[in-house]
């Protein structure tokens, strides 16, 4: 936690060029794909769920914004118990749902704030030859409240820091942390890349993003 502070810190201090820049847009849409590492109490195997997502932000007011997205990843595994094989997929659904304030600290470097809901739906079904398929179901619902800094190192880049906590009802609460980027090819298109950490949990997302 002292280190996502630590850096929140040097990226709103840091001497960010001084030549002309689009403005920071707080509406937009992008989607691509993403990645979910689980890490279980540090476990040598890792599972990594693949899939894509998509999410949008649309400003309401010069300082208010509100967002929303939803990401889909899966993995099937395939066991060997001899006379027949069993096929393990484990898929999950995150929505969520929010609204931020955003405060400008300098031309180029916002302070912000936001709280969302989510949940996390977690399906498994299981399914062998001469057997009948079984499906579980288990959901969660959570708040998450961040703080953290955006900025623009340069005309073409933005970066930024959040770090939050998390709690939910069938979860114990636990910090998070988030570091973004995007390069703007155009006013409006631009390559963004996130990775998202919490708890036994490494979220990698790779999109395109569209901003208005």
């Amino acid at each position: 936690m002292r280190k996502i502070l630590l850096a929140a810190a040097l990226l709103a201090a840091a001497p960010f060029a001084a030549s002309a820049a689009e403005p920071m847009s707080y509406t937009f849409v992008e989607g691509g794909w993403t990645q979910l590492q689980l890490d279980r109490n540090g476990a040598d195997s890792k599972p990594k769920l693949d899939g894509g997502y998509v999410r949008g932000s649309f400003a309401i007011a010069e300082q208010a914004y509100v967002f929303g997205g939803y990401s889909m990843v899966s993995k099937t595994h395939t066991y060997d118990l001899g006379s027949y094989d069993l096929r393990v997929k484990q898929e999950l659904k995150q929505p969520e749902l929010g609204i931020g304030y955003r405060l400008p600290m300098s031309d180029r470097v916002d302070f912000t704030s936001d709280i969302a809901w989510l949940r996390v739906n977690n399906e498994a079904e299981y399914e062998a030859d001469g057997f009948e398929t079984e499906r579980y179901k288990e959901h969660t619902n959570a708040a998450r409240v961040t703080l953290g800094v955006r900025g623009k190192p340069s005309a073409r880049t933005e970066a930024w820091l959040k770090a939050g906590y998390i709690d939910g009802s069938d979860m114990d609460g636990t910090w998070t942390g988030t570091l973004g980027g995007q390069v703007n090819f155009t006013r409006t298109w631009g390559l963004v890349g996130e990775v998202q950490a919490y708890d036994e949990v490494t979220q990698f997302s790779v999109g395109v993003r569209a901003s208005f």
